[in-house]
């Protein structure tokens, strides 16, 4: 390709050249340039070219592979592979640069960010807009602009006065004075010796200037120093009171380098600490069932019906701290837990007037599942969320309040920056920990912002702050290292079962740079994977994580102190039971439930007996059934139901005349407007539920009754919402094309290149590609034409337009004409197609070496 009669003269040419596998690496690398999918490769070139695409484009290079863009925007155009790699490496010839620029410049391609050969490399013109230096944008690079361009508005007298100052022959017109000044500049032996001559104070402004930003201001009278510089050239003017350092003066004082770092090797991640894999794995296992028990501990608190919803959607501040202390977690972690709960579908509004979050069907269907099963569906539903919790109490750009499920929450970065965290972690050697201060870097180096250095405030940096937060708290990760279900979940080998099947030994305890570390995840593994790779690597998970959970237990210990502890977790049945007979006291490793009079008059509510609570007891106790625990189920029970609420408003009936007597007595039962109707009958004038309450916490034990005077039943009223889909994630751009999409748009980009560029035997510039023009005949030319190409079986060119308006151009060999309708083989399409004639906008016949 170096000779120049082949050298491609436009990006749409050098994309021309490339083969399918090329073309294909392009439209996966920026899969928005088949949104839709270009009618050719000319219009592909051009889309390749807007401004949208390529910034979006260089925004996904990494450090290195951008500093070479950059530092092709301040070479020449067009620029030599020697230049550049000058421009990166330095004269002294910088070997790691050398050893990475060629991939770099591979990278800027493939993208199409870069064309032409490596004796005329050029940069897409809209990205050399974006890169080069200019007063308003100064260049990362810190360079300033040319000699050419610092002295583009000065006279022709004052050039030449420059170049006689700096030793230079005068010429006779000012573009070759320029140029001498240029190649001056550029010549390192007799720009040293002219530096040599210069004043000491020259020399150090020179020096605070040279790695930018190269613009300084000067007084109306500058001093002497200023004067020799200003003199010569080595400072240009831009404006009244303003110089600049020209380019060739600051690489010369740089020694040939554009950046002050290269950086063409990624920074290493460093382990901050590490940890068996087995302890890895049990801790991020242990995390995994306290994921499973906050997740239903917080859906078991909305159970009736959950907070309301704020008029702009959201939690409002007031109901996430009562969720907080409910879940007994600070308020960002409970605003993770809702937002996971929300992502996997399991919690969403219930749409009725007085609009309130609850639980969803889905959710009753979750619990029926085995317990790694469920980790599964919320671990992967937390790595492919665009929501982000952390956001939760920020403010938007409106300055609004970012509420828990309101608006706003969505990061279209958040799913590849915690996959790419946590394929960092996955080439750490198993069981370290990272040092973020390190891992921030390397993602800042993979995706550096244009010009800026790494910020704790940067959105990059602080998603993958709360990657590592989060991974904790759900257990991918364990004491701050990778699990085995954490690598599965990914999609990489599971390298720690098969060091968890063996016993630890001494290897086990070898300093990290002495184990064996798993292989590298590549940069490629940051890239969404597809529905069925996603549900492939959580069943893996999910095996791996099952034989690490403990096994629901069947039974508590009862205590002498009215407590039962539960050395585990329980069985749903027994859970249930429990958590309406008890209270929990404390939650851990263990829970400790607690038996009070309104937990066992909220058991009796609910339709158990006195016998049905002591055989339930008896049997999911491993120890006898404390004597003071069966008194106060007994003495409950008695009294349960004594006094008999309905409606009247309301009213109170007992047999026991004295206990209505004591019930009048008492000075709390003012406010409820009691009066005796009868010896064994009181009427209120309040409602049943506010006096049931009121006498229950005057220490009597009422029961509501029905309208027919029997025991009215209370079970907590489960409120479901109708059925709802989790919440979609908001996509980063378009999605990365599969391998059938790629294959189809790569064929219709072509032939309708082969449509565009085929000459016509009419052309005068056949063998060149056409302007893109639609051929137009007339009616009758057009049938005379096809008709003959049928006879002939010879290939025609034509221009068509389509029902919906859209022009095309297709290159077709006629088979049959009739009924106003031509059917032909269509090379655009590469399958036979019929065409209504009067669609076809004119035909033309190709040059003889077309198909």
């Amino acid at each position: 390709m170096s000779p120049e009669t082949t050298a491609p003269r436009s990006l749409a040419e050098a994309l021309r050249a490339r083969d399918d596998a090329s073309l294909s690496a392009l439209l996966r690398s920026r899969p928005d340039l088949i949104t839709p999918v270009p009618t050719d490769l000319t219009q592909l070139a051009t889309r390749a070219g807007t401004r949208a695409s390529v910034v979006r484009a260089l925004e996904r290079l990494d450090r290195f592979t951008l500093q070479t863009a950059e530092a092709l925007a301040v070479a020449r155009e067009p620029a030599t592979y020697d230049e550049l790699l000058g421009l990166l490496a330095g004269d002294d010839g910088d070997p790691a640069v050398t050893a990475a620029f060629p991939h770099a410049l591979g990278t800027l391609r493939e993208q199409a960010l870069v064309w032409g050969a490596d004796d005329r490399v050029r940069l897409v013109r809209t990205a050399r807009e974006l890169l080069a230096p200019s007063p308003q944008h100064p260049s990362p690079t810190g360079l300033g602009p040319t000699v050419g361009e610092a002295t583009a508005g000065m006279s022709p007298g004052r050039i030449q006065e420059i170049v006689a100052a700096a030793g230079l022959a005068s010429t006779h017109d000012s573009v070759s004075a320029v140029a001498s000044l240029s190649a001056l500049f550029a010549d390192r032996g007799r720009m040293s010796a002219l530096l040599d001559e210069a004043p000491a104070e020259a020399v150090e402004v020179l020096s605070r200037l040279v790695w930018g930003p190269p613009y300084g201001q000067v007084t109306a009278e500058p001093a002497a120093h200023l004067r020799w510089l200003i003199a010569r050239g080595l400072l240009l003017p831009t404006a009244p009171g303003t110089v600049v350092l020209p380019r060739e003066v600051a690489l010369h004082l740089r020694a040939g380098r554009a950046h002050r770092v290269t950086e063409p090797v990624a920074p290493a991640v460093e382990a901050a600490a590490n940890h068996r894999p087995q302890a890895v794995d049990a801790a991020a296992a242990g995390q995994a069932y306290t994921t499973l028990a906050t997740v239903e501990e917080l859906l078991k608190d909305w159970h009736e019906g959950g907070p309301a919803v704020l008029r702009a959607g959201g939690l409002s501040v007031r109901d996430l701290k009562r969720t907080a202390v409910a879940l007994d977690v600070p308020e960002p972690v409970a605003a993770f837990w809702v937002e996971l709960a929300y992502a996997a579908g399991l919690v969403a509004s219930d749409g009725e007037a007085d609009e309130r979050y609850a639980a969803t069907p889905a959710y009753d269907a979750w619990l029926e599942l085995p317990a790694a099963e469920r980790w599964g569906r919320l671990a992967s539903a937390w790595l492919a969320a665009t929501r982000t919790a952390g956001l939760v109490g920020g403010r938007d750009a409106k300055d609004r309040t970012l509420s828990a499920l309101g608006p706003g929450l969505d990061r279209s970065p958040a799913p590849e920056v915690r996959h790419r965290v946590l394929a960092l972690l996955a080439g750490l050697p198993e069981g370290a920990s990272p040092d973020t201060d390190s891992l921030l870097a390397r993602l800042f180096w993979e995706r550096p912002s244009r010009g800026a250095r790494p910020s704790p405030d940067d959105l990059r940096a602080r998603l993958a702050r709360w990657t590592l937060s989060e991974a904790e708290l759900l257990g991918v990760t364990g004491r701050g290292a990778l699990s085995a279900q954490g690598r599965a979940l990914l999609g990489l080998p599971a390298t720690a079962d098969a060091q968890a099947a063996r016993p630890s030994g001494p290897g086990d305890k070898l300093p990290a740079h002495k184990r064996r570390p798993p292989l590298a995840a590549p940069a490629a593994a940051a890239a969404q994977p597809s529905p069925a790779e996603q549900a492939a690597a959580a069943a893996r998970a999910v095996a791996l994580l099952a034989p690490l959970l403990p096994e629901p237990l069947d039974h508590v210990l009862l205590q002498a102190d009215l407590t039962a502890v539960a050395p585990g977790p329980l069985e749903r049945p027994l859970a249930d039971t429990l958590g309406v007979l008890a209270d929990v006291e404390s939650k851990g490793g263990a829970t400790v439930y607690r038996f009070t009079p309104a937990s066992v008059r909220r058991a009796l509510d609910a339709g158990r007996s006195a016998s049905d609570l002591h055989a339930f007891l008896a049997a999911h106790s491993r120890t006898p059934v404390p004597q003071p625990l069966a008194y106060l189920i007994d003495d409950m029970a008695r009294r349960h139901g004594h006094l008999r609420i309905g409606a009247a408003s309301a009213y109170v009936r007992c047999d026991d005349e004295a206990v209505l007597n004591e019930i009048l007595a008492d000075k709390r039962s003012q406010e409820f407007g009691l009066r005796r109707i009868a010896p064994t009958v009181l009427v209120a004038q309040t409602d049943p539920s506010t006096l049931l309450a009121g006498l229950r916490t005057m220490g009597f034990a009422p029961a509501a009754e029905s309208a027919e005077g029997d025991v009215l039943i209370s079970r907590a009223h489960a409120h479901r919402t109708p059925p709802r889909t989790a919440p979609e994630p908001v996509p980063d751009g378009p999605p990365v094309p599969d391998a059938t999409l790629l294959g189809a748009a790569i064929r219709a980009i072509r032939a309708g290149d082969l449509a565009s560029t085929a000459p016509r035997k009419d052309d005068p510039a056949a063998g060149r590609p056409g302007d893109g023009a639609l051929p137009r005949t007339s009616s009758a030319e057009t049938l005379a034409t096809m008709q003959a190409a049928v006879m002939t079986g010879e290939a025609v060119w034509i221009g068509y337009v389509n029902a919906e308006g859209a022009a095309s151009q297709r290159v077709i060999a006629p088979i049959r004409v009739e009924g106003g309708f031509v059917t032909a083989y269509d090379h655009t399409a590469d399958e036979v197609r019929t065409y209504p004639l009067h669609r076809v906008t004119g035909v033309a016949e190709l040059a003889d070496d077309q198909p």
